[in-house]
């Protein structure tokens, strides 16, 4: 890509797992086509189903560290935000993927735009059992007793967590697990921003609306189920702004 045009790639919810190899594949595929000509990759959370701690070696999923050095030795910087599946990787898995952990939210700034990135789930209010599992979980006093169990252990009970979750899922009604739209617009106008960029919900879309007569842009990655869902924002030195497209890769 001409140097006169950047490009800043945004995925999303990816559920990486050794159970869905064709999914890896298709990942591997993105970062050799994509990702390496990137000024800059963004995960926004959920890039594995589940994650049980740094200490995990992970060797079936060699091939996602593998298209992480490739990332690295094509010196593409990428930045990863927790999402409610992998909110256990730390510092050794940033060590490992050569990646910067962000914070959820982050602000970014992209040819003078001022973007607001979130995984998406802190949006999602009406949820409120959720909302209470999320507050146990994300604790200090809960990640250090899971983590101090045996692996074997940790992963035989987020297996049943997943199908706690898969359960109680298909029984909440749909609207409760979108977002609130008063929960978006607290946090825009929290951050002074006209963009907002999450996942979360696996309902790809952009959505405008206004604000105290601001315009608001809200810009909704998709999962990678079946196949990939990519935000791609380009900005040119000239002018001011960027331009973005919600892409299908497969």
């Amino acid at each position: 890509m001409d140097k006169a045009v950047s490009e800043t790639l945004f995925i999303s919810d990816l559920h990486l797992t050794a159970e869905r190899p064709a999914i890896i594949e298709l990942f591997k595929r993105f970062v050799n086509e994509r990702g390496v000509h990137a000024d800059a990759l963004y995960i926004l959370g959920d890039f594995f189903e589940y994650w049980v701690g740094d200490d995990d070696p992970a060797e079936e999923l060699k091939a996602v560290f593998d298209a992480f050095n490739t990332l690295h030795e094509q010196q593409v910087p990428v930045y990863f935000m927790h999402g409610n599946r992998d909110f256990l990787i730390k510092t050794g898995f940033a060590k490992r993927t050569h990646c910067q952990i962000i914070p959820d939210p982050t602000s970014i700034c992209i040819n003078q735009q001022n973007i607001m990135l979130m995984h998406g789930d802190s949006l999602c209010t009406d949820d409120i059992k959720y909302q209470e599992f999320k507050l146990q979980v994300r604790s200090d006093e809960w990640q250090n007793a899971f983590t101090a169990k045996p692996l074997s252990e940790r992963k035989m009970i987020v297996e049943n967590l997943r199908k706690t979750s898969q359960s109680a899922t298909s029984e909440k009604n749909e609207a409760i697990m979108d977002v609130n739209q008063q929960a978006v617009e607290k946090a825009v106008l929290k951050h002074n921003t006209r963009w907002l960029i999450h996942g979360h919900t696996h309902r790809p879309n952009i959505h405008q609306f206004k604000i105290d007569n601001m315009d608001v842009t809200r810009i909704v990655l998709g999962d990678w189920y079946e196949y990939g869902s990519v935000l791609s924002v380009t900005s040119h030195q000239q002018t001011d702004g960027f331009e973005f497209e919600l892409e299908i890769f497969q």
